[in-house]
């Protein structure tokens, strides 16, 4: 066994999504590669690595992504804002193709003014 120092292993969040509303609320279009919003208790921190597991409306697939932590949203947050982590999607082809997927889906619903759990 080797005594070096061992990153531990990224956490992996199964999320699904089942609802065009639900995903225009998690989505985060600032970051530039994309990213989502995940409602979660767990403690995490910025810059923490983090495996998605992402299912979208109407889709049988999920979609792996490997991410950082790029926000944080505490317990008893401001305006009942949820708990939770922005997950800032790595920039990588697979990740472009799920921004693009995820834009797609919610088409005009972007430029939209309804808040979502982000920004």
């Amino acid at each position: 066994m080797s005594t070096s120092p061992t990153t531990p292993r990224p956490s992996v969040i199964q999320l699904a999504i089942k609802e065009k509303a639900a995903l225009y609320a998690a989505y985060i279009p600032l970051f530039a590669e994309g990213g989502i919003f995940i409602p979660t208790a767990r403690d995490y921190k910025l810059g923490d690595d983090v495996y998605v597991l992402l299912s979208l409306p109407d889709d049988p697939q999920r979609y792996p992504v490997a991410g950082k932590v790029a926000w944080v949203t505490p317990p008893r947050a401001a305006a009942n804002r949820t708990q939770g982590v922005g997950v800032r999607f790595p920039a990588d082809e697979k990740s472009k193709l799920l921004k693009l997927k995820i834009e797609e889906i919610l088409g005009a619903h972007l430029a939209s003014e309804r808040p979502t759990q982000t920004l």
